[in-house]
């Protein structure tokens, strides 16, 4: 099966040697923290309990709503143009650091204001969001990663990131034995955003890189804003319907059925991080096959897909069956009725990940349009679904909201439109596993 998806030469190349390095760093990283997250995470989550923990995630849920305003969608044009050319790099890193800055720092006050007016007699949710959101403005560093992901030498950021979320992790531990009230986790969270963002600080001047050879430029900025907004408009609509849920579900129904809601999406999302990982390794390799030829080119998109699927099935088959055993194991029977949750909403990310390999052809394509009108309108569905099943049906409608919003955003909408119509049937080959099947 693995010789299907991709074809390992007998001898590797340094290139291949390098990405197939850069993947490993990269799966490293995430492999740690989904584990150490998940030990501590749980045990959060069980010291909380649904009403607490519920609380907690509703505030994330808002600061993380406007996340993509805070990224403007800079992240895969950036790498893009790091990887094409190294001329224009301090001016690529410096105006891209001091937008995302300005716009990290938009994204608390949205958050914040949004909270009061949502609820406005809630000071302590409204202190929980203005903690969170003011730690989020130091992930405008995170433009060092994108960096180093340009390099393929995800190595450095993997040992920066990984020592903050050790001691975020182990300042949970802390609060947890003390007795701590849910505002001090927010804290933590603080903690970790400003610890991971000293520490790629530190790896990237000690690498011989200097951030003070960055330069801001009016036309770089103009010249990326001008890529990204669509993106912007795509990030902000993903975000609604990955994040409306349980904003809806704490409006409508209350924070307790957000932390059984939480529970099951940690769980069902938990695994994102291998397409992701996968997809940032291979990106610069897509960009330059479209240099080599289309046959290579769309060689390796059909791989890509081909891989997504059968990592997402390989997720998606077992914990379907599984939901309860691993529910109750996980966080115990106060979370019990978050299993039948996670039943539905696995499958989400069969076409979550469809969506994500796609984005690496959309960008290469500079066809970020298509993907800010395909998500808008699947935002739009998934807002119209949470408000008819959230009524009726609680958690579960939630999660088939997010299903089925997905299956149009991420697939279904490339059939409509004749310049993303090759890739739908891309997509489709894979989700049937048919181009595996022929072979």
């Amino acid at each position: 099966m693995l010789k299907k998806l991709i074809d390992l030469p007998k001898t590797l190349s340094p290139d291949l040697r390098k990405l197939i390095g850069n993947t490993f760093w990269l799966f490293s990283e995430k492999i740690f923290q989904m584990g150490l997250g998940l030990l501590v995470g749980v045990w959060v989550a069980r010291y909380l309990g649904p009403e607490d923990f519920g609380l907690f995630n509703y505030a994330i849920a808002i600061v993380w709503l406007f996340d993509p305003i805070a990224k403007l969608g800079l992240d895969d044009i950036v790498v893009r143009d790091l990887a094409r050319s190294q001329t224009d790099n301090p001016k690529t890193l410096g105006t891209s650091f001091i937008l995302k800055l300005f716009a990290s720092i938009v994204t608390a006050f949205l958050a914040f204001s949004t909270i009061s007016l949502l609820r406005p007699e809630d000071r302590q949710l409204q202190l929980l969001v203005a903690i969170i959101a003011g730690g989020a403005i130091f992930r405008s560093t995170e433009i060092i990663e994108l960096w180093f992901r340009s390099q393929v030498q995800a190595k450095y950021v993997v040992w920066a990131k990984n020592i903050a979320y050790i001691f975020s992790n182990l300042i949970k531990v802390i609060l947890i034995k003390i007795n701590a009230p849910v505002v001090a986790f927010a804290a933590a969270t603080f903690a970790e955003y400003s610890l991971a963002a000293i520490g790629m600080v530190i790896v990237y001047q000690i690498t011989h890189n200097l951030i003070q050879a960055w330069r801001f430029s009016v036309s770089r900025a103009k010249s990326l804003m001008k890529d990204s907004w669509p993106l912007i408009l795509s990030g902000i609509v993903i975000m609604i319907y990955m994040r409306i849920d349980q904003i809806m579900l704490g409006q409508m129904i209350g924070d307790a059925a957000v932390g059984l809601y939480s529970a099951a999406v940690k769980i069902s999302e938990m695994w994102y991080f291998v397409p992701i990982a996968i997809v940032n390794s291979v990106f610069p390799s897509i960009v330059q096959a479209k240099e080599i030829g289309e046959t290579v080119y769309y060689k390796r998109i059909q791989k890509l897909f081909n891989l997504m699927s059968v990592i997402s099935y390989s997720v998606a088959i077992p914990i379907t069956f599984l939901s309860g055993f691993i529910v109750t194991l996980i966080y115990g029977n106060s979370y019990a009725e978050a299993a039948e949750i996670l039943t539905i909403h696995i499958w989400a990310g069969v076409f979550v990940t469809l969506g994500v390999a796609r984005s690496t052809w959309l960008t290469t394509e500079n066809l970020m349009k298509f993907s800010a009108a395909t998500t808008a309108v699947g935002a739009v569905i998934n807002i119209i679904l949470n408000s008819l099943f959230i009524d009726s049906y609680g958690a579960i409608g939630a999660a088939w909201a997010t299903v089925i919003s997905q299956i149009f955003a991420s697939y279904l909408a490339g059939a409509f439109y004749p310049e993303t119509r090759r890739i739908f049937w891309s997509q489709t080959k894979a989700i049937t596993l048919l181009s595996l099947l022929r072979r």
